[in-house]
């Protein structure tokens, strides 16, 4: 066995139908008089009874998140929890959400307590992510790790089946990528492949039967352990491309996430066959990267860039800025093969088809 290390998340994890609840008493734990509360009006419609349990302790909501957290914004919502003297900030949502108020606590120093609602994952991560002229800048800072996690399964049963699915895929491209990660270790593997494992069980079922709290529940524990595997180590050709291609062209997160993670997946599978491997066993597949072209296809997700509005011309300025500084990857990184990787995700060909 190869040497590693390995840190455990500092956040304190609440999962469980009905945990939303205990918001108020985890915001007790903080000692926190004057809550900042951030989400989209559909994220915190279903939660009204616990804001309403706050009553006074809410200094005030902003409910304007954005994909990819563009700068202004962020600058926008820090300076209003400064003005309403705000001493926590309670996140309620996917992805845009948690990225807002991960750039408030990065300046702020907010702690953060967070109520997932989709499957991103980014709640279990000390990742964050701000866009500013058309480039998307990520880091880690312990500041933006919220100190505590309340899985709500019955929060995500109005999801939509088809953002239920296309969340679920970019859940397990954390736990494809933490596989192969530089700096993953045997806990961190063993985590990936069953949460890969899980999304893949419950996805199909979630999006036939969209009630179905069982699936819920399963795809939830699947974008815990898919988030815990993300904030525990280091992302690689994947995510650098997303991070391009969501910043640069404004692409839909989640959908872009499934359609290129099975031709990543593909460019990487000679540098780390039993990444693939394990992939293959927790989709119960032949093979990964067809693996999970094939998931994406049972879930009717979209499989090319063209069809997320990514223009063709873009491809050459993409596969520059992929390649343009270096970072840890199992295959090296070439311009030529990222070219062809994006060529054919937006084509939506399978992965491995020359275009």
């Amino acid at each position: 066995m190869q040497p590693f290390i390995y840190c455990a998340s500092a956040s304190r994890v609440i999962f469980g139908s009905g945990s939303v609840g205990r918001a108020p008493d985890e915001i007790d734990r903080l000692a926190a008089k004057r809550v900042f509360v951030i989400g989209t009006p559909s994220a915190l419609g279903p939660v009204s009874p616990v804001l309403a349990q706050l009553g006074a302790r809410v200094a005030g909501i902003f409910d304007r998140p954005e994909p990819h957290v563009p700068a202004g914004l962020a600058e926008e919502a820090r300076r209003t929890a400064q003005a309403l003297g705000a001493d926590a900030c309670l996140v309620i949502g996917g992805g845009s959400a948690i990225g807002l108020g991960k750039a408030v606590a990065l300046t702020s120093g907010l702690p953060l307590i967070v109520v997932p609602t989709t499957y991103a994952g980014s709640e279990m991560t000390s990742i964050y992510g701000i866009t500013d002229g058309g480039v998307k800048r990520t880091g880690r800072d312990p500041r933006v790790l919220p100190r505590t996690v309340l899985y709500d399964p019955t929060l995500t049963m109005s999801l939509p089946s088809n953002l239920s699915a296309s969340s679920g895929m970019n859940a397990i491209a954390h736990c494809v990528e933490a596989l192969y990660a530089q700096d993953g270790n045997p806990v961190i593997s063993l985590m990936a492949e069953e949460g890969i494992r899980a999304l893949a069980q419950a996805l199909p079922g979630l999006v036939a039967c969209p009630n179905d709290e069982n699936a819920r529940t399963l795809a939830l524990y699947g974008a815990w352990l898919a988030g815990t595997s993300l904030g525990s180590t280091t992302m690689a050709l994947h995510h650098k491309a997303c991070h391009v291609l969501g910043g640069s062209f404004d692409l839909p997160h989640a959908e872009m996430h499934s359609v290129v993670l099975p031709h990543a997946a593909h460019y990487n599978r000679e540098a780390a066959p039993g990444a693939m491997n394990r992939v293959a066993r927790a989709l119960g597949s032949d093979e990964g990267p067809a693996g999970l072209f094939e998931l994406a296809q049972r879930l009717q997700l979209p499989r090319s860039l063209a069809s997320l509005g990514m223009p063709e011309s873009g491809l050459l300025h993409a596969a520059q800025q992929i390649t343009a500084a270096p970072y840890p990857n199992p295959a090296p990184l070439s311009f030529d093969g990222v070219l062809a990787l994006l060529q054919a995700a937006w084509s939506g060909v399978a992965p491995g088809t020359v275009t």
